[in-house]
């Protein structure tokens, strides 16, 4: 069984509804229990059946949601789920972005198990990949064409997409290459092409060409095909993609050309002619970040490659991308290709320290979408259908993302593990009796991460102590067992509330008891370890 919200977040205001997705076998009489961030906000006495459940509106947050059937009467084969919900006002609606996919445009299409997905999810956004006829001419192909690589596109499907998404709160955005040109519209576009140090225009494969995106002529065309798109099929932005080279570049006239300011200024340009779009721009491989986190798009989104292929590399990515645009989501798109080749253990596991790395570092991870589909390859179409352990994996964990939202994701938090752990600082570190402790991603230790949020501390705790290869996209071995461990705090004041929380878990923060508090510090068992860890410090 699995209970899942109606909406990917909820306005202020809004009815907060859940509903049960029930397998075979008869309802089940028992409890939805609301805690936010631990604390317990309500309780609904149900019965569940295929039907939805109102919880009524709750104040802006976010809020874990689990079943407990009754005990003296669970029905055969009836144990707990869990979800999560988020509630949130217009002003914040905008620092938020969990981000799928579709590639799928087949006439008639079913778009329901997409629908559904995305509120398992709870995705709030979804990219239509290559949904256009051609890359320099998004709508010019009629109701019904084939796609640049001759894949089929039905604008009704387009359009039962987008209407989907918006049925579940989320947005659509079109997939748009800013400077990408066929080879039909090559000749119109030649004077304005990015060339390389032999005189030969850059390209992609055998049939797109670069242009300059910042090209006045080339600006004005593609911000009204741009607008024709938001016409024609309801689309609410775009994803603005490039293809991370050249970075620098001349055209045809001898003019040298800046990619990071052109790519800025193009951002500004489809701004100010779409004005209410949701601009995601692609950073690919961390190019040119430090430029564009600053412009009016709405998020900061990075598509990983090589250098980035370590764990860490992706913490410090994650990091350094916050402090560049404090105000806006970051996306990381890592794509786990090796769902394609591996075995599905060793697959997850290495999902979910990728998941691990980037949620403790305010990411959040560009990896699934359509129907329940991995990314594999940078060819959206050639996606890997997952597993149901893979696609009940990510649930959970989305599911913990969104409640832990405020200590994860939100603004404001501050990476503070050299200023508090460590045998000199001595206010807060971990320790344990089978592996090492690290404040890097160290194979064979556990990686220890202390944060500020608003609510508190927050220590991250991932588990490295079975990992022999830091790289985040090979199979991982099961987590490793590192023995008892205790947590030492600093005190303050008498008041000390810890708590913990597991995405494989419960997955909400539950109290853990104060062993030890007699001095200056107190000492906290930790139960067992598995691939990450959450603890909340509030000292009062």
């Amino acid at each position: 069984m699995q209970i899942v919200p109606t909406r990917s977040w909820y306005a202020v205001g809004e009815p907060v509804v859940v509903e049960p997705v029930l397998g075979p076998g008869p309802a089940a009489k028992g409890r939805l229990i609301i805690t936010r961030l631990g604390e317990l906000v309500d309780e609904v006495r149900t019965e569940l059946a295929a039907g939805p459940v109102d919880l009524g509106p709750l104040p802006a947050g976010t809020y874990a949601v689990s079943w407990r059937p009754d005990v003296d009467s669970p029905a055969p084969g009836v144990t707990t789920a869990r979800t999560a919900v988020q509630v949130l006002s217009a002003d914040d609606r905008g620092s938020v972005l969990r981000y799928g996919f579709v590639a799928d445009y087949r006439p008639g299409r079913d778009v329901s198990g997409m629908a559904l997905f995305a509120r398992r999810l709870h995705l709030t956004a979804i990219q239509c990949y290559d949904w256009a006829y051609r890359h320099a001419d998004l709508v010019g192909g009629g109701e019904q064409y084939a796609d640049a690589l001759g894949n089929p596109v039905d604008l009704d499907t387009v359009r039962a997409i987008v209407a989907a998404a918006h049925g579940i709160g989320a947005d659509a955005l079109g997939y748009a290459a800013v400077y990408g040109v066929g080879n039909d519209e090559w000749p119109r576009w030649e004077a304005t092409a990015l060339l390389d140090a032999t005189g030969t225009a850059y390209g992609l494969g055998d049939f797109l060409r670069v242009t300059d995106p910042a090209d006045p002529h080339w600006l004005a065309h593609f911000t009204s095909d741009l607008a024709a798109a938001v016409e024609v099929v309801g689309l609410d932005g775009f994803h603005l993609d490039q293809y991370g080279w050249p970075k620098a570049a001349l055209r045809p006239d001898g003019t040298h050309v800046d990619l990071a300011e052109r790519f800025c200024a193009l951002i500004e340009g489809v701004r100010a002619a779409l004005p209410r779009a949701r601009l995601v721009f692609n950073n690919v491989n961390d190019f040119p970040t430090w430029a564009t986190a600053r412009t009016s798009q709405d998020a900061v989104y990075i598509e990983v490659w090589e250098p980035h292929i370590a764990l860490g590399d992706l913490g410090a990515l994650a990091s350094r991308t916050r402090a560049l645009g404090p105000a806006k989501p970051v996306v990381i798109a890592a794509y786990p290709a090796l769902f394609a080749s591996a075995a599905v253990s060793g697959a997850e596991q290495a999902l979910r320290l990728t998941m691990a790395t980037l949620f403790s570092h305010g990411a959040t991870h560009l990896a699934a979408g359509e129907d329940g589909r991995l990314l594999v390859d940078p060819y959206y179409v050639r996606n890997h259908p997952a597993e149901t352990s893979t696609i009940d994996l990510l649930a959970d964990w989305q599911s913990f993302l969104v409640t832990h939202h405020d200590l994860l994701l939100a603004a404001g938090i501050i990476d503070v593990t050299g200023a508090y752990a460590g045998a000199y600082n001595d206010d807060v570190d971990v320790a344990f009796a089978g592996a090492a402790v690290s404040g890097s991603a160290l194979a064979g230790h556990v990686w220890r991460r202390v944060t500020q949020t608003a609510y508190g501390l927050v220590v991250h705790l991932i588990n490295l102590s079975a990992v022999t290869d830091l790289r985040w996209n090979v199979p991982q071995d099961p987590p490793g067992d590192v023995g008892s461990g205790t947590l030492r705090v600093r005190r303050v004041g008498a008041g000390l509330d810890v708590r913990v929380a597991d995405p494989d878990g419960p997955g909400v923060l539950e109290p853990l008891p104060i062993e030890s508090a007699t001095g200056t510090h107190a000492e906290i068992p930790l139960p067992p370890l598995r691939t990450w860890q959450v603890i909340h410090i509030v000292t009062r």
